[in-house]
C-alpha cells in the first residue's frame, strides 16, 4: 500500500498546524449530532451524497414515528422507512442500508456488545454491509462508537492537497492517506472528531471546487491559492 511521503520536520508539523488555523477560524463544531449512538449511526448513513439538513428532516420523521432504536427499526418493512427518509434522498437504497445496519446490530447484540470488538473488527462488520463504505464506516467508528478514526472525505483530500500538507491526497487511496494522518497525529478521538468537523465547515463555507481564496484564513500559507 503506498503512503504519501513526508518529511517528518515539515509535513506532520503542518497537519496540526492546518488544524489549529481551522479551529481558530472556524470555532468548535460539536459533531456529530444525534440523541443516541443508534441515531447518529443513521445519520451517518443517511448524510451520504446528501446535506445534512436533509439527512437531518428524515432523522426527525424516523424519531417521530419511533424508528430511531434496533428493535423498531429492525422490524418495519423498507417501504416504511423509505417514507420517513425521503428528504435524504436515495431514499429507496438508504431505507435497505439503515435495516441491513439495524439487524446487523441486533444480531451482534447492540452497542454494548461492540465495546468488546476492536475497531477493525468492528469495521470489517460494518463494511460487509451493502450501502456502507469506508467512510460511513469511519463516521459510526469515530462518532457513534468513539473509537479514534481519521474520516477521509472530500473535503480532506482537496483541503490537504490544496494547502500542501499532503499534495497527492486526491490520488491516494482511502487506506492509505487515512494511515498517514493516523500515523502523524494521536490517536485522540476528540481530535479526530473535531477535525473531520473542521474540514467539513471550511470545505463547504470558503475551499469549495471552486474556492474563495480571498476570504480564507490559510490562503497565505496555501499552495493553491498562491499558483503552486
Amino acid at each position: 500500500m503506498a503512503v504519501p511521503d513526508a518529511t517528518p520536520a515539515s509535513r506532520p508539523a503542518n497537519l496540526r498546524r492546518l488544524f489549529d488555523d481551522l479551529l481558530s477560524f472556524h470555532g468548535g463544531q460539536h459533531w456529530w449530532p444525534g440523541e443516541s449512538r443508534f441515531e447518529i449511526a443513521v445519520g451517518a448513513i443517511l448524510v451520504q451524497r446528501t446535506s445534512w439538513a436533509n439527512a437531518g428532516a428524515a432523522i426527525a420523521a424516523l424519531r417521530s414515528a419511533g424508528l430511531l432504536d434496533r428493535h423498531s427499526l429492525s422490524r418495519v418493512s423498507p417501504s416504511v422507512v423509505e417514507m420517513h427518509i425521503r428528504p435524504a434522498g436515495f431514499y429507496r437504497q438508504k431505507a435497505k442500508t439503515a435495516l441491513r445496519f439495524a439487524e446487523w446490530l441486533d444480531h451482534v447484540g447492540g452497542f454494548s456488545a461492540l465495546a468488546d470488538l476492536s475497531a477493525g473488527e468492528v469495521r470489517v462488520g460494518l463494511l460487509s454491509l451493502r450501502g456502507i463504505g469506508p467512510e460511513t464506516a469511519d463516521c459510526i467508528l469515530l462518532y457513534a462508537l468513539e473509537r479514534p478514526t481519521f474520516v477521509v472525505d472530500a473535503y480532506a483530500r482537496r483541503i490537504l492537497e490544496r494547502v500542501g500538507v499532503c499534495p497527492d491526497a486526491g490520488r491516494q487511496s482511502y487506506e492509505a492517506l487515512q494511515t498517514w494522518v493516523e500515523q502523524h497525529l494521536p490517536a485522540d478521538t476528540p481530535l479526530y472528531n473535531e477535525y473531520h468537523a473542521l474540514l467539513v465547515a471550511h470545505g463547504q463555507s470558503l475551499c469549495r471546487p471552486r474556492p474563495d481564496c480571498g476570504a480564507c484564513p490559510l490562503a497565505r500559507g496555501c499552495a493553491y491559492a498562491c499558483g503552486g
